[in-house]
């Protein structure tokens, strides 16, 4: 299972470095910015990239609005991740709240 947590929320923890952002947008969505330091894995591609993720830390996905990311985070719950958190929002939380976007992946 995962759980949502919220934009302010997850700001913290990113300027702690405790957690790994995972962005599962498409590349036309990427290219209008990107959370500082997330990795871009496509939600389709999640499959396919599975081992790339570090399960030890916890991960934080997110999408546009909160919706694929969610998908994402079920289905890495099912890999056996542990610590699987969906920004509850997608960017759009995160951008409502002032925070600010990168122009490229980490």
């Amino acid at each position: 299972m995962f759980q949502n947590i919220t934009a302010e929320k997850l700001h913290e923890l990113h300027l702690n470095g405790d957690v790994t952002l995972v962005d599962v947008r498409s590349e036309a969505e990427v290219a209008r910015g990107i959370i500082a330091g997330a990795l871009h894995v496509p939600l389709h591609a999640l499959p396919t990239r599975v081992a790339q993720l570090d399960n030890t830390r916890p991960l934080v996905l997110y999408c546009h609005a909160g919706g694929r990311s969610a998908q994402g985070c079920l289905f890495l719950a099912g890999k056996g991740f542990r610590e699987v958190y969906n920004l509850q929002g997608g960017i759009l939380a995160w951008l409502s709240y002032g925070f600010p976007l990168d122009s490229r992946p980490g």
